[in-house]
Formats: C-alpha cells, structure tokens, sequence
C-alpha cells in the first residue's frame, strides 16, 4: 500500500499514531529521572522530542507514513540508539495482538502524562505536560481509543498487523545503512504506479476538500507529485537558498510520482520560495520555477497560491504579460481567500475580495513603472474596501499609496486621489502632493495602530521618518490664526520614527502566521533528516551540527519571519542615510556596517547591495579610488550584475568622479549618458537617477568650460526638482549654479545661488553640504576682490569644525586651498611669520587630492605651495613644488588612456 486513509472528518486513531505512541513512551518513561535509558545525551534526547513534535504536527494529513518509512526517519535521528530505537517499536508492536492488550497500551500511555495532582516534579525528571503539544497529542490518541467499539478495536488491530508485516518487504535489513533512499522511492513509485489507486485517491481527496469547505475550513491539498518536487522540498535540488545556481531547477519526469503526505511540507517550500523570490528574484530560474509550479498546479488544481507564486515569479523577471495573467488566474480562481493572512475571512461578501485584487494590480503596476496608472487602481481599491468595511485592506492600501507618492514624482493628484477619506476635503481646502501624502501617512498609520497590524505599523513609522527627512512641515490650513513654526525638518522626529518602528517590530506576534510558523519548522526538519551523514557513528563534527540544528529548531515556535527581521535592518538603513544627508560619516558608517553585518542573511538583494554601495563609498570619499575600486570589484562578485542595480549604478558614478578628476572628459560624458539610458523614460519615474544623471551631465559640462549650457541644464534640473518637491536635491542644484557663475566670472551672480543653497541646507539640517555652500560663499566674497578676504576668511573658519571632523579627502583639501587663498590675498598677511601652518596644510591638501587623483586642484595647492615658497625665498622647494605643479597640469591635460584602465 502507498499509505494508510483516514476518515476526512474525525481523529481517527491508526496504527502509524500507535507506533508514534510507542516513540512517546521511550521518549518519557513513567518514573524516569534524568536522561532515560538507551539515550547517550541530553541532545540525543531532544532530537528524538523535536522529531516527535514534527510528526504529532502532520498528524492530520489524509496518507500516513508506512512503518519502513518511520523506521528510516528513526534510523538518522536515533543515532547510536537507532538499532535499540527500532527493535522495541517492532517488538512493542508484534505485541499486540489481542483487545486486551491494546486496552493495557492505552492504560499504561496515561501514566507518562502529568496529571493535575502529580505532585511535586524532580527537577530532571522527563515527563509530558498535559497542555503540551506532545501531551495533547497523546490524550487525543488515548480519547480516540476510549471511543472505539469494540469492533473498531479489531478493525485496529488488524491494520495493525498489516502496517507491521509490510515493513520487511520494502525495508532494508536494520544493519545496512538506509541514508539514501534512491533505491526505496523507485521502489514505491514502481509499487504505486501498477496499483489501480490513482481513482481511489482523487475520491478521497475530491471527499475531503469538499468537507472542509463546507465546514468553512482551509482546504488542504496531498499531492501525486513528481520526485523532483519531493527533491525540492528535501532541500537536495533545492540547496541552499542563498546561492543562485542552487535554484536551477532540472526538467520534471512526470512518469515517477510519489505522494507529499504533509500540508506542511508543500506550504512551507511556497512559503520559503516566496521569500526567496522577495529577498532576490533573480536567484530564481524563470524557467525552472515555472515548471515545477505547473506540476504543482496540475496535480492540485484546487491549490490556487501555484497562481500567485507564478505571478511572483514573472514579477521578479519584470514579464508583465505573465505577470498581469498570473494575477488575473489567482483571483479569478481563488478570489483572493486563500494565501492573505492579514485580512480576516469574509462572512457576507460572495463575491471574494475584490479590494486585494485591485492591491495587488496596483502594486504590480508600481513595480513596472507605471505610476498614474498604479494610482487610479489602488484609489479603486480604497474606494472598494470602503464599501466592504475592510479596514485592514484600506490601511495596506493608504500605505501603498503613500509609498508611491514617496518614490515616484506625482505633481498633481487631485483628479485621480479625491482625498474622500480626508476630513478636510468637506471644508473644501486643496492640498498639495506633499500635504496629501501627510495625510495618507498619518492616516495609514492610525488604521494600522487601531488594527494592531505590528508590521504595517512599524513600516508606516520608517515611511514617516523618510517624509520627516526630506519634508519641511507645513501647516494644512491656509487660513485662520497660525502658530509661530519654524520652516525646517527635525532630526529629533526622525530618530522618534526609527526608534518606533525598532520597538514595535519586536512585538510582532499576535500578526505572525501559524502557518508560516509551521511550515518553517516541518520543512526544515524534512531537510535536517534528508542531509547525508556518511556514517551513523557520531563524530565530534557531526554532534556540534547536530546540536545548532536542535538549538535552531527549539526556536522554530518563536519564529521570527525573514519580512520582520528586514525591516529591522531597513531601518539601520534609514539611520545611515539620515545620518549621510545630516553630515556625520562616523555614524552612517556604522549604521550599514550594522546592516551588512547582522542582517545580510535576511535583507533583500537591493538593501543588501544599498548597505555594501554606503561602505564602499564611505571608502571612496575618505581613503581613495585605489581602495574603492577593490571593495567594488568584491561587491561584483557578490551580486549579480544587473544594469539598475544599486553596485552597477554606484559604479557608473564613481568612474563618472574619477574621471572628472583625471580630467578624462570624454568617459565623463559617456558614463552620464549611460545614467541617462538606465532611467525610465516615463514621467516621475526613477526620479532619483534622473536628477543625479542630470547633475553629473551639468558637472561635466562646467569641467569642459561649457559655462552657458551647464547653467541651462542646471536650471532646467531645478525646475525639475521643484516640480516634484524634490527640495534636498535643490540645495545641490543651487549650488552647483553658484558654482557655474564662479568658474565662469560672475562672482555677483553665484552670489543668491549660493545663499538660497545654505537656505536650503539650513532648513533641511544638510550640515556638510552647508560646510560645501560656505566655502563657495567664502571664494564668490574672495573672487570680488582683496578687501573681502577677511569675510571669507571668517566663513571658511566659521565652517571648518564640521569639515574637518566629518568632511571627506576632497572637502578637506579645498578648505585648505580656500584658506590659503584667503591669507594669501589678505594684505595684512605677513608670509614669513605664519607660513608654517599654510605650508602644512597645502602639504596634507596635495596628498589627500592625489589620493582622489583629483589632478586640477592639486595643481592648485603646488602653486600655492611655490607661491609661499617664493615669497619666502626658498628657491629649491620653490622650483620642486612648480615641477608637482607641472607633472598634474601635464596629467590634466593628457589624460590616462581609456583603454589603459582595466576598470572601464
């Protein structure tokens, strides 16, 4: 037989729970204390109580294991025992062989529980709680039992004595190792195929399903499935997740089957696949995947989540058709009631749930760049979970929108949003794309609280932590008496925000998914069982293993779900990047050094590439291109190589600064136009890569004295911002304007650039790029002549503090220079009384800039250097620093040849 039936409906007691009775009792004998014989450890002991806790778990499945089967699971987790382990459950069942002595089995089962007055308990003493689950599982055997007639009770033993005479036939002697099981599934598909079960099967089952529709349950599913999915499941093609190529997936041989008995086990390799494709997508095979879903599909037609796993997995290799169709075949299949634990089962809506319909569509459209059209959808969706009283879907549905407006620029909503949820709509007040997405906001987030839906809670804080960093906060009203407020974002609310979402993410229980929970820990004891062990004697290598699967395993019911522990590290993340747009390089370098540390088994791909982009760049700007560009060689490897991912684009910009500062103005250009391919070509997408392509393209045009085009390409890149409130990129485009005029020789016009950029900085607390501003402020006042060096000089020392305790090689190195220049120019500067100080530091401005190989500025700081040489007469050092001077003109001039660099 391929297994034992059972009945749909009630706990039926079988001979497969009788013999797992029997493992119970060795496992808790009655009046043992300490480690019960036949157990050579503690761990021995706890293997064999976790082993128990995952068949008690899949109890309810409709086939049951057959003895040699349980006899081969036993053989791995016995260990040295195994031989002992297997006699007396055979022993204990050829024992049986008459009413009597199954009665006495149950009677003597009762005694290994623990009564409610047992007494007082030895500390080492083994025994099963009754409210355990171990416990339960043996009074709901021993009830089962009790309620038997007594033609029940022969119809068990004579099951009994079928399960145990099969064993033999199919199961290899006990002395011969059994570890690979090649041999014994060939048997059983052999044996399955020539039986005539497969109509006897699809009734049951067919049964089954329909019972526990009617009765308003989930509806499990067994599958006839190819060998390969059995392999997947067991973790031998499948392999470890992390590694891409564990995931290309053979083509499937339908003519071999056997039978997945567990719910558990199918759930749990969906569910650890979802998070794959969620962690990163493209370690997935397209093609692979597909195929084993089909299988899944055609041998569980009613298992409709295939659908929705297909629809990720065309997702995750941006395929819209089979995205959309995918989509479109599980909620028309399923009308998503199956797979979404946060929204709570319907009672009076026949028509499914058309609200997370809309949801997902709208978010799918997000994904492939389609902004307006992600957002008439998703505004549908609110509109429908309104009419559905669906709090839950609505709360989703704010913060989907919110994030939407956060990622993408959205000028107008006002045709397609309507704010009908908004209490100021009904006095008939306007509000801005950035006051809307406030209020959706803070809107999602009172919902999510109310709910007590923890994750949403805690992602809605980092989306209000994101909005506090780069938003000024406004008022809502436009009339009546207001309040003094200052015109600036706060720090302080931003750390409030991550500190939040850090607290709340720790509280994530009551949202936690049994299913998830159980399907986690039964999969992962499938695999745990399946790994080849080359020998049943345990060596000191193998115990160490076998102990961190038991510590892992022991904290399999407190499941911490990979979704939790990423938005944990998105919010160091966050941190890194406040501190970054803040000024403090010590402390964004700890935050991703935290992230790519502690968090980089459980992070997505983007966030884990994010974190390696922060240190590397961290390298870039404080030790060097040399260095840099060996980190990000590593980087490469370590990620695929796709061509808008962060490590690509990241690389695209730091060949973009090193070649503005070798002076290779041609490569400049190409790599700006390659950031310019890389963005979408749809409106208010890729927003982000739109703006710095823009300013890369404007650099690169004043680095090639293209003045006058340089300002047009910075202007029009500042209405940009401007339209889409992209403010903190604004104080960079002034900036760069200010710049523009410098170089070109309109110190009086850069001058408002300049101002409105420190404006900005000041309002959104951008402390190094305010240092940046006030050195350009300090060369515009030195640029309009001599008398205004003492003001210069005063705004360059003014910002010397944050520039030297946080500012980069390049930052520093101009400081110098600038402060230089200022004495220099300064007519009551005496050179040959303070020209110690300045030699110095024009010294370590040289050296840090050839670090950069950042050649026209350090040209700069040698004429300096000759400059104060000459005035004070040393000749030698005089004529050595024009020789430097010269060697980095020479070198700006004749750039490093494109094809001589290996990294290009």
């Amino acid at each position: 037989m391929a297994g034992i039936f059972k009945q749909p409906s009630a706990f039926a007691i079988t001979p497969h729970k009788v013999s797992v009775c029997i493992l119970l009792k060795i496992y808790a004998p009655p009046g043992q204390i300490s480690v019960p014989f036949a157990f050579s450890s503690v761990a021995q002991h706890n293997r064999l109580g976790l082993f128990l806790l995952a068949l008690t778990k899949s109890c309810d499945d409709i086939l049951e294991p057959k003895l040699d089967e349980l006899i081969h699971q036993l053989r791995v987790v016995g260990g040295l025992s195994n031989h002992w382990f297997i006699d007396h459950l055979t022993s204990r069942l050829s024992s049986l062989l008459s009413p009597d002595d199954l009665f006495n089995f149950f009677t003597e089962m009762r005694g290994i529980l623990a009564g409610p007055d047992s007494g007082v308990v030895e500390d080492d003493q083994v025994i099963l709680d009754l409210n355990s689950n171990l416990g339960i599982f043996l009074r709901r055997c021993v009830l089962a039992f009790n309620l038997l007639s007594f033609e029940g009770v022969c119809h068990l033993l004579t099951n009994i004595e079928i399960y145990r005479k099969e064993a033999p036939s199919s199961c290899p002697p006990y002395e011969q190792p059994c570890l690979d099981d090649s041999s014994s599934n060939i048997e059983t598909c052999s044996e399955y195929e020539n039986m005539d079960l497969e109509n006897f099967v699809y009734e049951k089952v067919s049964e089954e399903i329909e019972a526990r529709k009617e009765a308003s349950e989930k509806v499990p599913f067994h599958l006839h499935a190819p060998k390969t999915l059995l392999d997947l499941v067991d973790g031998r093609e499948a392999g470890s997740y992390g590694d891409p190529s564990s995931n290309m997936l053979p083509d499937i041989d339908p003519s071999t089957g056997i039978f997945l008995r567990t719910n558990w086990q199918v759930q749990g390799y969906l569910q650890e696949q979802a998070d794959t494709i969620e962690k990163d997508g493209s370690s997935v095979s397209l093609n692979g995947f597909e195929i084993v879903l089909r299988q899944l599909q055609k041998m569980a037609p009613e298992l409709h989540r295939v659908h929705f796993l297909r629809y990720l997995n065309s997702l995750s290799h941006d395929d819209y058709i089979a995205a959309l169709e995918n989509l479109h075949c599980y909620f028309d299949y399923s009308a998503g009631t199956e797979g979404f634990d946060f929204v709570p089962p319907a009672t009076s809506n026949s028509f499914g749930r058309y609200e997370i319909a809309l949801l997902c569509l709208g978010m799918m459209h997000f994904h492939f760049g389609h902004p307006k059209l992600a957002l008439e959808v998703l505004t549908e969706a609110v509109r429908v979970s309104q009419q559905q009283s669906n709090d839950t879907c609505l709360a989703y549905t704010l913060a989907a929108i919110s994030n939407l407006l956060f990622e993408n620029g959205i000028s107008s909503t006002s045709k397609m949003l309507g704010l009908s949820y908004s209490p100021l709509t009904s006095i008939g007040i306007t509000l801005s794309v950035q006051q809307q997405l406030f209020v959706l906001l803070r809107g999602s987030l009172k919902r999510a609280e109310s709910l007590k839906l923890k994750r949403l809670v805690a992602s809605n804080h980092l989306a209000m932590a994101k909005f506090d960093l780069t938003h000024v906060q406004r008022p809502l009203l436009s009339f009546g008496p207001k309040a003094f407020m200052k015109l600036g974002t706060c720090p302080v609310n931003v750390c409030k925000e991550i500190r939040l979402s850090s607290h709340l993410i720790s509280d994530f229980g009551s949202e936690s998914s049994a299913m998830t929970v159980d399907g986690a820990f039964s999969t992962g004891w499938l695999k745990n069982l399946q790994k080849p062990t080359g020998s049943l004697v345990l060596s000191q290598e193998n115990m160490s293993s076998n102990s961190s699967n038991i510590f892992q395993f022991c904290a399999q019911p407190t499941f911490v779900p990979g979704s939790v522990l990423q938005l944990l590290g998105s919010s160091y993340l966050l941190r890194a990047t406040a501190w970054e747009l803040y000024g403090s390089a010590p402390l964004s370098h700890l935050n991703a050094l935290v992230h790519a540390t502690c968090f980089a088994d459980v992070s997505s791909s983007s966030d884990a590439a994010l974190a390696y982009v922060k240190l590397i760049q961290h390298l870039a700007v404080f030790k060097g291109y040399r260095e840099a560009f060996s980190a990000l060689k590593m980087a490469e490897e370590k990620f695929l190589s796709v061509s808008k991912s962060q490590i690509s684009l990241f690389k695209l910009q730091l060949l973009h600064d090193r070649a503005l500062h070798r002076g290779q103005l041609k490569l400049a250009q190409q790599v700006c136009d390659e950031l310019g391919v890389l963005a979408s070509p749809v409106t208010g997408v890729d927003m982000e890569l739109k703006t710095e392509a823009g300013l890369r393209h404007a650099r690169t045009l004043l680095a090639a004295s293209q003045f006058r085009e340089a300002a047009t390409v910075a202007h029009s890149l500042f209405c940009m911002c401007y339209k889409y409130n992209l403010q903190v990129a604004n104080a960079s485009v002034l900036l760069l304007l200010a710049e523009i005029h410098k170089k070109s020789g309109n110190a009086v016009l850069g001058l408002p650039y300049a101002l409105a950029s420190l404006s900005f900085c000041q309002s959104f607390n951008l402390d190094l790029l305010k240092a940046s501003a006030t050195l350009t402020l300090a060369e515009l006042w030195l640029s309009l002549g001599s008398s205004h060096a003492t003001r210069a000089l005063n705004l360059i020392h003014g910002a010397f503090p944050m520039i030297l305790g946080h500012g980069g090689l390049e930052l520093r190195s101009r400081a110098y220079i600038v402060e230089a220049k200022c004495y220099l120019s300064d007519p009551n500067f005496i050179v040959s009384e303070n020209y110690e100080f300045l030699i110095d530091s024009l010294r370590q401005a040289s050296e840090e800039l050839e670090l950069l190989e950042y050649h026209e500025m350090a040209a700069e700081a040698f004429y300096l250097m000759a400059m104060v040489y000459d005035k004070l007469g040393q000749l030698e050092k005089r004529e050595e620093a024009a020789v430097s001077f010269q060697k980095h003109i020479l070198a700006l001039n004749n750039p490093q040849d494109e094809d001589d660099d290996p990294l290009v």
